[in-house]
């Protein structure tokens, strides 16, 4: 007779070494993005990221895992709930640390929870589920967080709070070249698109898209430069991410990543980072060194939309927000988090505050599909 399935604890990714063996595969659940984060300390330390990992077990086997941490503020998470830290604040209580599941600093649609082909998903959820709520007990933690879970991949039969979010993703609809997918947009809006392009041409930009083995050292310090130096105007620092988890990524993680270089003249202009894995490509980082206007949408829309038709993917998720992706033909897409609050009068005020929410949401994501660019039917 099989034993019960188990939930362990852990401090460290590498204490959990056949995570790999578990599905699926996007590139932020794999073990190299994940130890990387923690070897070059951009979690662990005093980030506010303490990795608090969930290993599940039966017959000493390893059967699911689940990427966690604890977390003493709630930046870097793209799921907003300052507003209920602060009313634990006016109550006389900590809502930090709290407990969340998430791939830090990356607001990714994904599955969290990692297991064995032949596992019961929803047995193994309702088993990490007690381990949790029992950890956040156990350790005083606020309250637990799923961040950014596929739809699919929604704990069922779960106590958690449902809450909705949008982002704007491109879908592959079989287009056969970059102006096959424009021949769907209105003649204005397509004018404008390529005019848009056009412009960039004429300045004498080049563009070049960049995997594998063509991601050199030399072009990993370019993008990092370009992106801490976009930081450093925007906030006031250098990123959240440091330069040795670039350069340990581009060791482990080459040919799953795309890098968009822009040149002119031989000068460089900025750069993006990019994911890809056999369906999606995940956009990420960009930096610019100059403020030149549309190089932002072609390095990191246009190139992608291009390498997405050339290489037969589905989806690009260029990152969260940013309504100006609508008119360029990314289309509003519902994403989730999921929420429980130890305190039971809590979760109750969060329970209020999300459904209300959701219904401004679902109102928001009728109007921004108003704005595709796309010919409108009849």
């Amino acid at each position: 007779m099989q034993r019960a399935v188990t939930a362990t604890f852990v401090k460290s990714i590498a204490d959990i070494p056949h995570w790999d063996r578990l599905t699926p595969k996007q590139p932020f659940l794999q073990h190299h993005f994940l130890f990387a984060l923690e070897q070059s300390g951009c979690v662990g330390g005093d980030s506010g990221w303490q990795p608090h990992h969930m290993a599940l077990y039966q017959d000493d086997e390893l059967v699911g895992a689940l990427p966690l941490y604890v977390k003493e503020h709630s930046y870097g998470e793209y799921v907003f709930d300052f507003a209920w830290a602060d009313a634990y604040y006016r109550y006389g209580l900590d809502y930090y640390p709290k407990l969340v599941s998430a791939i830090p600093f990356t607001p990714v649609p994904g599955p969290r929870l990692l297991t064995s082909p032949s596992c019961d998903v929803k047995a193994l959820w309702s088993v990490a589920e007690r381990a949790i709520l029992s950890e956040c007990q156990h350790q005083d933690y606020s309250s637990f967080h799923l961040l950014f879970p596929e739809s699919g991949h929604w704990p069922q039969d779960c106590s958690l709070l449902k809450r909705h979010n949008v982002q704007f993703h491109w879908f592959n609809r079989g287009y056969t070249d970059f102006d096959d997918f424009l021949a769907g947009f209105s003649s204005r809006k397509r004018k404008n698109l390529k005019k848009e392009r056009q412009k960039l041409r004429a300045q004498e930009v080049n563009i070049e898209r960049l995997t594998g083995s063509a991601i050199t050292t030399q072009v990993m310090d370019d993008f990092i430069h370009c992106y801490r130096q976009t930081y450093l105007k925007r906030s006031g620092h250098s990123g959240y991410l440091n330069p040795a988890f670039f350069q340990r990524i581009r060791e482990t993680m080459a040919e799953q990543m795309l890098i968009v270089r822009a040149e002119q003249r031989g000068r460089l202009l900025g750069s993006a980072l990019l994911f890809f894995d056999q369906t999606h490509l995940y956009g990420r980082y960009w930096g610019a060194l100059e403020p030149l206007d549309g190089l932002h949408f072609e390095t990191c829309y246009y190139q992608g939309i291009e390498f997405c038709i050339k290489r037969g993917l589905k989806v690009f998720n260029p990152g969260t927000q940013g309504e100006h992706k609508i008119q360029r033909g990314f289309e509003p897409t519902q994403c989730y988090s999921g929420h429980r609050l130890v305190r039971p009068e809590f979760h109750q005020a969060v329970g209020d505050f999300i459904q209300q929410e959701h219904g401004h949401l679902n109102d928001y994501i009728r109007e921004a599909a108003t704005l595709l660019p796309f010919k409108k039917d009849g």
